[in-house]
């Protein structure tokens, strides 16, 4: 009987830990630009630990079921070595959200950071401790902060498109981070000033900035009442997201060159072609007015395309 219990108790605790997780994240480490020296086996025990700190550690206080966890994709560039077992890249963040009521998924991440800087020892273990983030090397603890900051940013974002300003908590452990980022003349990506307005200090930065709070509702709108709704009813859903971009260009006109403008488009420009292409030409007028201001890089892809 005792034996029979033990079985039960282990196999509930299983069944737990196995619906703990957040994340279904795959993890890839290009290696092609190093030079041929270099041991390839290496990073290949980097992706799977990389793999397991992302999917096996508990990010939230939440219970997540296994289908309702984040699909992301993190895919490390390694553009260089200068010593032993450090390294230098850049480092790309894919994040697709399911939508209510279909197989589609809708992009809500897709994101270069060019700052990866970091040392890595075959088998060393990732470690992340939230109160001690630099540890005793900054340059071997920058790799698990970078990845830590951007699984709080994805938290944060996925909460803000299913619930208003869901995700400010997350948004709030990222922007921690970088207060307590590790620091060192080999590190960047974590000052105001490293690439210009373009780093995680200045993204953190605006995620919590009250001046810019109109974002987290253009989530909710954009995703929640917009993309959720599609299937449900097209034409309210689609008002929803010109709504969204609505807001978004008022934004973009009171803060010009804003990161969280550009964050917000990028890897979106098909799914806003397919939502517009039918639509009305006054709303289809609307919206390509507004695309063409805001992601200006795929402007003429929508002059083409919702013409």
């Amino acid at each position: 009987m005792i034996k029979q219990t033990a079985t039960i108790i282990v196999f509930f605790l299983s069944v737990i830990v196995s619906y703990a997780q957040e994340f279904n994240c795959r993890v890839k480490v290009q290696d092609n630009q190093l030079p041929s020296t270099v041991d390839r086996r290496i990073f290949r025990t980097l992706e799977t630990a990389l793999t397991n700190f992302i999917n096996k550690r508990k990010w939230t206080t939440d219970t997540y079921q296994p289908n309702e966890r984040i699909n992301c994709q993190f895919l490390l560039n390694l553009e260089s070595t200068t010593e032993q077992n450090e390294y230098d890249g850049s480092l790309i963040i894919q994040v697709a959200r399911p939508v209510f009521q279909s197989s589609y998924t809708s992009p809500i991440i897709n994101f270069q950071d060019q700052f990866l800087n970091f040392k890595y020892i075959e088998s060393q273990p990732i470690e992340f401790n939230e109160n001690r983030i630099s540890g005793s090397d900054p340059l071997a603890s920058n790799l698990s902060a970078v990845i830590a900051y951007y699984v709080y940013i994805i938290l944060g974002f996925d909460y803000d498109s299913f619930s208003q300003r869901g995700g400010d908590a997350y948004f709030q452990k990222a922007y921690n981070i970088v207060n307590n980022s590790p620091q060192s003349n080999k590190i960047d990506g974590w000052r105001p000033g490293d690439g210009g307005n373009v780093n995680r200090f200045v993204l953190a930065d605006q995620l919590i900035n009250n001046r810019y709070g109109i974002v987290h509702d253009i989530y909710y709108t954009y995703y929640r009442k917009g993309i959720d709704k599609m299937y449900e009813d097209e034409n309210a859903a689609r008002a929803e997201i010109l709504n969204a971009l609505i807001y978004l260009d008022n934004l973009n006109k009171d803060n010009p060159n804003l990161m969280l403008t550009q964050f917000f488009v990028l890897g979106k420009a098909d799914e806003f072609i397919g939502t517009f292409k039918k639509a009305s030409g006054q709303d289809k007028a609307k919206a390509l007015d507004i695309l063409s201001r805001v992601d200006i890089k795929n402007a003429s892809k929508y002059k083409q395309e919702l013409k």
